[in-house]
Parts: structure tokens; C-alpha cells; sequence
């Protein structure tokens, strides 16, 4: 590992771009509304810097990270935020939706700001979420049965039921899980909730991790692990990038338009199931890896939900209007304070780096100017003026004299 006391170049300890914990993270796309007429964002800003004021830390094109430790971006015709990455431990979906929701409500309160300068009105509508989960399997333990392809595929057939129950509202049309690489990522509707996205984030981490463990990610594995699967369901080719989608053409009818609670859904082994009852079969087999991730509340709200004795979104006639105003008719309130749950290493790193904070490390003082990607932190040594890039995981070495910078030279 290069020594980093001594000046001159580039040089990343810790490694490349691959973190070495496990990793989560979310995004949300928003479509935009000027003055009540649906607008792109691009047209109408042309980077974020138009309405968010002050220091912002430019990653690439139109996107800039947020003092939350968060990113925001334009991306054909919404605007995205997005999380940092969050290690994987007990509550970080709880951790990734909390960091999420701030983001949001930031960007809200710029959009705010700026209408009181202009005298236009901006509303933001909520599109999509993304849940991101890494997948850092090995190669040695892969095999032409374990890839990442093969695994999102097998998930395409055991997520949908349960991520409808807490995701999904009756104008959805699908559920979609895509391989990325060195993650997973599933694809839903924005859900205006922000317990509901949590728990639909819990179930996703505790699902996905806990398939990557089976010995085969093979479609036979559904029969073999005893996951009840609709019969007639077949997942079409993702829309965007490569992928699955659990579309609702997929089924036999529409499960968004249809009865949760309605007994008329066979399965592949004969039984007669309502939604609500698939979705629930499926949650039980996962719950203890699903328990092991989750906070407490979020646990019984997965529980609640899955028997009936909290409202689903697909309980509603209609999609309730929380999804045209986000930030103002529905927001966060606060779920999860600092002093119940504290925040995830990584996103302390981040935070500090993307606010400029000087680090003191060796004997020599680094001032953070950049980001690559999310794993690494560009910095410039301030006697020498040499640029740095250092990993996240080697900079949680460091974090504890990060918390408690020196005064000396300011």
C-alpha cells in the first residue's frame, strides 16, 4: 500500500473501486411540473446550481453532491437524488432512507426558495425508486450457476409479490430487478411513504443477500426452496437497460388492479392464494434474514402489512395524491432521529468529505476537493499541493481524527 506521508501524484489506498463491505444505497427520480405544465428539467434549470444555493461539491455533468452526503442530477427529462453508499448492517435500510428523504427535502426547500424568487410554482412528482444492493460473491465462488445475471433473474421471480404489498400503488405496472456488475438493483414506483420505502428497502436487502448464499441461483432453486410462484408468470425483458420486469402483462391479470386479499391466484404447486398471501409466504420464508437486517419498527410494519393489519398502497382505490407534491404533501418526519440510530461509517466519510472538512492524517493536512465515483475521495495536500485519492474503506482508518479535526494552522 503506497505510504501516504509521502508527497507527489495520485495514489488510492485501500484498492480500486470495489468496497469492502457490503454496500447499499437508493435513489428517486422525479418528474417536474412548472407552473402546473409537465416540464424537463434540463430545459427548464440546466444544472442543479439554479436553484440549490451555496458550496456544492460537482461530481460530473449536471450532478453535484448535497451537504446530506447525497447526490442530485437531471437525468432524461427528472431529476434523480440519490444516497451514498451505506454499509449493511442492522437497520441500514432504515440508515439509506432517512439519507434519502433529507436529500429530498433539501432539494424541496431550495425549489422553495427559488419560487419565492421567481414567482413561478414547482411542483415535484414522484416517478421511481431504486434500490441498490452490492453483489462483491467472488469470482472462485460464482460459477457458470452463480452470477449476478442468473441471481437477478431468480429474484425477478421471489421480490415482486412482497415489493407490490409495500411499494406498489394501483397506476403501477411492474416490478423490475436488474444486474449491474457489482450490484443488484430493483426498480419500483416512488412510494410518498417513508416507512413504507423503508420497509420495502428492508425486505429487498434481507431477500437479495440472503439468495446470494444458496448454492445455486438456478430457476429450480424456487422449487427446491419451496418460494410459491404465480402460475402463468413470466418476467419480460427490463424497459431500460439489461434486466427482468415483472410487468403486469406478465400475469395472468393485472395483480395491481386486483384484490389483495382475493383468494384466485394459482400456483406453480396447486394452491389458490390471494396476493397478499404469495407475498406473505415469501416474507416468512426470508424472515429471519429479513429480522437480522431491520430495525425493530420497520420489522413489525413488513409483518403488519404482509397480514392485513396495516394499509398496503394497493388497498386504496386510486393512488393517493401524496405522489404529485413530494416535499410538501408528504415529507419525513423525522423517523429515525441521530440519537435512536446513529449514522452508517461510510456515510460519516462521505458527509465530511463532500463539506470540505480537512483531514489530519501522518502528520500532514488534506483538504477533500472531489469524489470518484462513490468510493473514493479525491483530496489536495496542503503543503505541497499534491493530489491524493483515497478509498473510503482506508479513510474509515482515519475517521475517528476526522470527528475530531486539530486546530492547528486552522
Amino acid at each position: 500500500m503506497p505510504d501516504p506521508k509521502k508527497g507527489g501524484g495520485e495514489r488510492a489506498p485501500g484498492g480500486g473501486g470495489r468496497l469492502a463491505l457490503a454496500a447499499m444505497g437508493m435513489e428517486a427520480e422525479f418528474s417536474v411540473t412548472l407552473d402546473g405544465q409537465p416540464v424537463r428539467p434540463e430545459d427548464v434549470f440546466g444544472s442543479p446550481r439554479a436553484f440549490v444555493r451555496g458550496n456544492l461539491m460537482h461530481r460530473q455533468g449536471t450532478s453535484y453532491h448535497l451537504p446530506t452526503g447525497g447526490a442530485v442530477y437531471f437525468d432524461t427529462g427528472v431529476i434523480e437524488v440519490a444516497t451514498p453508499v451505506i454499509e449493511i448492517e442492522r437497520g441500514a435500510a432504515a440508515r439509506t432512507g432517512r439519507s434519502l428523504w433529507e436529500s429530498i427535502l433539501y432539494i424541496r426547500e431550495q425549489l422553495d426558495d427559488w419560487e419565492s424568487r421567481t414567482g413561478r410554482e414547482i411542483r415535484l412528482t414522484g416517478f421511481s425508486t431504486h434500490y441498490n444492493v452490492s453483489f462483491e460473491l467472488p469470482v472462485e465462488a460464482q460459477g457458470r450457476s452463480r452470477t449476478v445475471k442468473k441471481l437477478a433473474l431468480l429474484l425477478s421471480y421471489i421480490l415482486p409479490a412482497p415489493v407490490m404489498l409495500l411499494a406498489t400503488n394501483r397506476r403501477s405496472t411492474g416490478v423490475g430487478v436488474r444486474p449491474r456488475g457489482d450490484r443488484i438493483e430493483i426498480t419500483a414506483d416512488f412510494t410518498p411513504s417513508a416507512s413504507l420505502m423503508i420497509a420495502t428497502a428492508t425486505l429487498i436487502v434481507g431477500i437479495v443477500r440472503e439468495v446470494m448464499t444458496w448454492p445455486s441461483f438456478e430457476l429450480e432453486m424456487l422449487d427446491r426452496m419451496g418460494i410459491p410462484v404465480i402460475e402463468g408468470y413470466r418476467p419480460m425483458k427490463h424497459t431500460s437497460r439489461k434486466g427482468w420486469l415483472a410487468k403486469d402483462v406478465c400475469y395472468p391479470r393485472s395483480p395491481f388492479q386486483a384484490d389483495v386479499d382475493e383468494q384466485g391466484w394459482r400456483t406453480t404447486d396447486g394452491r389458490e392464494l390471494s396476493l397478499r398471501s404469495v407475498a406473505g409466504l415469501i416474507v416468512k420464508h426470508f424472515w429471519h434474514p429479513i429480522r437480522r437486517v431491520s430495525d425493530p419498527w420497520t420489522f413489525r410494519l413488513i409483518g403488519s402489512v404482509m397480514r392485513g393489519r396495516a394499509p398496503s398502497l394497493l388497498d386504496l382505490d386510486d393512488r393517493p395524491p401524496e405522489y404529485e407534491d413530494v416535499g410538501r404533501l408528504c415529507t419525513w418526519d423525522n423517523l429515525f432521529p441521530e440519537s435512536e440510530l446513529s449514522r452508517s461509517r461510510y456515510e460519516r466519510v462521505l458527509i465530511r468529505a463532500i463539506s470540505g472538512q480537512k483531514l489530519w492524517m501522518h502528520g500532514r493536512r488534506y483538504t477533500p476537493t472531489g469524489m470518484k465515483g462513490w468510493s473514493a475521495v479525491v483530496f489536495r495536500a496542503d503543503d505541497d499541493h499534491s493530489r491524493h485519492v483515497f478509498s473510503i474503506d482506508y479513510l474509515l482508518g482515519h475517521l475517528r481524527d476526522w470527528e475530531r479535526p486539530r486546530s492547528r494552522g486552522g
